[in-house]
């Protein structure tokens, strides 16, 4: 078991975030006197496993160098693509082939150290991908496909999970694997499922529900309470 592998921390930002409502895209958003970003960043920045981030924007980008936190001697910035997978790739390609890449949602600012740790020594001492999840607790229908507003059964949760980040894998495994995936026009809405698509089965890490994803205006609020009530990590 070797825990002092090369970790680096990947951030997609390339998104607009149009389910926000927003004329700025969603990670520039504010949450008291600092972005979204921001505090994202902070939390990769302060723990101790990470060794560097790096972070992808749209090239229509005029906002994230104008944030202090831009000219961090530990973040790197690189340009990305039209979907979240290209932009990966593009983080992807700054590292080598035996170096972990731990991809972070830009929006995700509420993750705790505690998590990030547990799946980063769950992966590395069972050298498996992984990612940090949350069982689904939540009652779930399946709508009929030619009328989605009607309920057509209620599906079994036992064994279901809903997706977060980090999600921690090989940059090598990841970056053959999201282009594969890519080059068969494969939808991929998250780095497991490319790995799922070409056949591996990723670990799933159970993370605290205040690790939430800012997609909705209401969210914001909701991450504005996470982090002002945070009592650690």
């Amino acid at each position: 078991m070797n825990r002092n592998c090369n970790i680096t921390a990947i951030v997609p930002a390339a998104g607009i975030g149009c389910r926000m409502r927003s004329q700025l895209p969603k990670q520039y958003l504010k949450i008291g006197s600092m972005t979204v970003i921001e505090h994202t960043l902070n939390k990769l920045l302060s723990h101790p496993k990470i060794a560097q981030i790096i972070v992808v924007i749209s090239p229509e980008d005029v906002i994230f160098n104008t944030l202090a936190i831009a000219a961090h001697d530990k973040i790197k910035i690189t340009i990305g693509g039209k979907t979240r997978a290209e932009s990966v790739l593009a983080g992807l390609h700054l590292l080598q082939d035996d170096d972990w890449a731990l991809v972070h949602d830009a929006a995700r600012p509420c993750v705790h150290h505690d998590d990030i740790t547990h799946l980063i020594n769950i992966v590395l001492d069972s050298k498996q991908g992984g990612i940090l999840a949350t069982r689904v607790s939540d009652t779930i229908k399946r709508a009929y496909q030619d009328n989605d507003k009607m309920i057509e059964r209620s599906e079994d949760r036992t064994h279901l999970w809903a997706a977060a980040t980090p999600q921690l894998f090989t940059a090598k495994v990841l970056k053959s694997c999201l282009l594969n995936a890519l080059n068969n026009h494969v939808t991929i809405t998250d780095e497991a499922s490319a790995i799922e698509y070409c056949g591996g089965h990723p670990l799933l890490v159970e993370c605290r529900r205040d690790n939430i994803k800012i997609t909705q205006p209401e969210d914001l609020a909701l991450a504005t309470f996470y982090l002002t009530h945070s009592i650690s990590k």
